[in-house]
């Protein structure tokens, strides 16, 4: 799974902020709901255009780049 197949970035687009490919809503609205406590659901709700999907692949994508250094074991 690769970035560029769920998140787009172009400046013809919100002035290439990052949105789930597809679509106009900014990938960091997705954060924002978990942020402050509302569920998945609620944001595929409110945020139709976004599949079930996309919102786990971006997801997905965040925690491999949280956790890609997390496989050293300390010292």
């Amino acid at each position: 799974m690769t970035k560029n197949t769920v998140i787009v970035c172009s400046e013809e687009i919100l002035g290439g902020t990052p949105v789930f490919k597809g679509t106009r809503v900014p990938v960091k609205t997705l954060i924002e709901y978990l942020k402050g406590g509302d569920s998945l659901g609620d944001f595929l709700e409110d945020f139709p255009t976004v599949s079930k999907g996309q919102a786990l692949q971006v997801l997905d994508l965040a925690k491999d780049a949280l956790l890609s250094d997390s496989d050293e074991t300390p010292a």
